[in-house]
């Protein structure tokens, strides 16, 4: 079941840059009220200044593995909107920059990285989780990556990661099957963004699409999402709208 968008909420975390201020630009053009956290809190009041000539924007800057202050937002949005329709789970660490080789990586770096990107994610879903069950709708959405299928040198614990969110949200999928709440799994590609050029200093991004670029196609994939779980590789079909 597809809410009007006018009243659907959406929440997205890591919203500041990127992808994640993509997506949320790309709601608000489309009347969704808008969720948005982020760790950098100068950009995330811009973000949220601009969008607001489109829609109402509630917007806390917030570490996503900070459990008590996230679960604070969650209940305050909950209170405002009545609901969360979508949750975007896109905030992610890399665990260094550039990135590391696994025998250089700490321990410290790899416990951050399961951390933020793995435990995260989940803590937060389990807060929306029961007023979703309860209308019987919803969508989770956790931003993956090809790093989670491929093998690629130095990005190795970066995949893990992605790797164990990939299989947490199957697991929830099965877990929520007949819920009427939906689990997808987005991988963008590589993309022309800060986070990717902090992953490979000095290299040309150029040629890769833009965050902007992937941002449509992927709102399209979640609002049209009815199978209780899916995996979509969204830079493939960035290629062939072009």
């Amino acid at each position: 079941m597809l809410v009007n968008m006018l009243t659907k909420v959406v929440l997205i975390t890591g919203a500041s840059q990127g992808l994640g201020a993509a997506l949320a630009r790309d709601y608000a053009k489309r009347g969704a009220r808008l969720v948005l956290t982020a760790r950098r809190p100068e950009a995330l009041a811009e973000l949220a200044s601009e969008l607001r000539a489109h829609t109402y924007v509630l917007a806390e800057a917030v570490d996503v593995s900070d459990d008590y202050r996230m679960a604070q937002l969650v209940e305050r949005a909950q209170a405002e909107f009545g609901r969360i329709d979508v949750l975007i789970n896109n905030a992610s660490t890399l665990g260094g920059s550039p990135m590391p080789r696994l025998e250089q990586l700490t321990t410290s770096a790899f416990f951050e990285l399961m951390d933020v990107n793995v435990r995260a994610p989940l803590s937060i879903a389990a807060r929306v989780l029961p007023q979703m069950r309860a209308r019987r709708d919803g969508v989770i959405v956790n931003v993956s990556s090809d790093a989670a299928v491929q093998a690629y040198a130095g990005w190795g614990g970066y995949g893990a990661s992605k790797a164990a969110l990939e299989h947490v949200s199957r697991v929830l999928a099965e877990e929520l099957e007949g819920s009427g709440v939906r689990v997808v799994i987005a991988d963008p590609g590589n993309m022309n963004t800060q986070m990717h050029r902090d992953a490979e200093p000095g290299e040309d991004l150029s040629h890769l699409p833009r965050p902007q670029d992937v941002a449509p196609i992927l709102v399209e994939l979640i609002e049209r999402a009815d199978a209780p779980f899916a995996r979509y590789e969204v830079q493939a079909r960035v290629r062939a709208s072009v």
